[in-house]
């Protein structure tokens, strides 16, 4: 791998891996040089995508996840390489920088392109699949010569409340040095298509084992949850700005008798914002090995996003989870989940308090419906990350073959 010196360079919710379904991933053919990724999202944060992909590809060779640096406080610390071990063996690889670099962005992405260059040269990095899941990463790895280039591109990450001016302009300098664009869903697909000739739809899928743990009547409630009266209507999930928070309000005052089960960390909105209505309770952030239980004593599990331009790409993991959980699921009418789940009649789809209401409704008799239920797993036979990650495989391998 040629690596540029650094003088050259000019320009943290902790979860764990469900062990089975990842054990399918070895037995699939698998050859590729060492992986590194250059990520925003912080490996210990929430369990998504990310984290099932590279664990299934540290199965099968060494795997390199480069976050965000941690920026202290003073300048006391000289730039350094904190290196973690995770699931399978990932080295998640965390730059240390003084203070003074914050408000230096050149001089931070410098000194990360130092620590990393050293990192990989004393590793014996020679060469490396770059994968990407943020094009804000290019100012600390541009001038890596990685021997294929992916980009994962799992949103729509410039819509996003707080994103950075220069994301779109950097987003298409990674367009032409990516050899492949992989999109979190079709809608993404849509719009990355068009400016890149090698894209391809790979929607959110499912850990199938895991989830369906949910469907075990002996597993135990947990305990914050206990007490909650019934029916329950569920949300698991990052809560920001996504998170129609005034249609959760609005569903909580029309329907007192219904309580609202909100799980998942508070990002980039003032927690004071939230309805604070007696029946919604805000259970905070759960592990990835914690949900199935929670899953389980929900009566009806919602998407509750807002119809805003940062919800306009996304196609939400959990769809296909609350379904193999067995739940109900009633959505908002984001574009993934109406393509296919609320085409198939295999979710409920509504916008409005009043519409949302009478979803859910529907969806409280719709979870006793063996029908229904047989239409769901039947659709979620035919996916897996399992499936996903052998499809990337496969369309990795042959850009390599081409390259020889």
């Amino acid at each position: 791998m040629p690596l540029s010196t650094p003088a050259e360079a000019t320009s943290r919710a902790s979860t764990t891996a469900p062990a089975a379904d990842q054990a399918d991933a070895t037995s699939l053919t698998y050859s590729l040089p060492d992986l590194v990724c250059f990520a925003h999202l912080h490996w210990d944060f929430v369990w998504q995508r990310p984290q099932h992909l590279l664990s299934r590809f540290a199965q099968h060779g060494r795997v390199f996840y480069v976050e965000d640096a941690f920026f202290h406080a003073d300048d006391l610390v000289e730039p350094h390489l904190e290196v973690k071990e995770r699931q399978n063996g990932v080295k998640v690889l965390v730059a240390h920088l003084p203070h003074r670099l914050r408000a230096d962005e050149a001089a931070a992405d410098q000194a990360q392109f130092g620590v990393l260059s050293k990192f990989f040269q004393d590793s014996g990095v020679e060469q490396f699949v770059a994968w990407y899941y943020t094009p804000m990463a290019l100012g600390k790895s541009r001038l890596f010569a990685p021997v294929l280039t992916v980009y994962d591109c799992m949103d729509e990450l410039a819509q996003f409340k707080g994103a950075p001016p220069e994301l779109r302009q950097r987003e298409q300098e990674l367009f032409q040095k990516a050899d492949l664009v992989y999109t979190g869903g079709q809608r993404l697909y849509e719009a990355k298509r068009e400016q890149h000739n090698d894209a391809h739809s790979f929607p959110s899928s499912i850990d199938k084992d895991h989830f369906g743990q949910a469907r075990d009547p002996k597993l135990a409630e947990p305990a914050d949850q206990a007490g909650i009266a019934h029916p329950r209507i569920g949300f698991f999930g990052v809560v920001d700005e996504r998170l129609d928070i005034d249609l959760l309000g609005q569903l909580a005052t029309n329907h007192p008798a219904w309580q609202f089960v909100i799980i998942g960390p508070v990002v980039k909105i003032d927690p004071a914002s939230l309805p604070r209505n007696k029946n919604i309770h805000y259970l905070g952030g759960k592990n990835y090995q914690q949900l199935p239980a929670y899953l389980r004593g929900w009566d009806v599990a919602t998407l509750l996003f807002a119809r805003n331009e940062s919800t306009e790409f996304i196609s939400p993991t959990k769809t296909p989870e609350y379904l193999a959980a067995g739940r109900p699921v009633v959505s908002t009418s984001i574009r993934d989940v109406v393509r296919p789940y609320g085409d198939l009649n295999l979710v409920q789809i509504a916008d409005d308090p009043q519409e949302f209401g009478q979803a859910i409704a529907i969806a409280l008799e719709q979870g006793k419906d063996a029908d229904w239920r047989t239409r769901t797993d039947e659709y979620l036979a035919t996916i897996s990350w399992d499936l996903t990650w052998q499809n990337m495989v496969n369309l990795m391998q042959k850009r390599l073959a081409a390259k020889i």
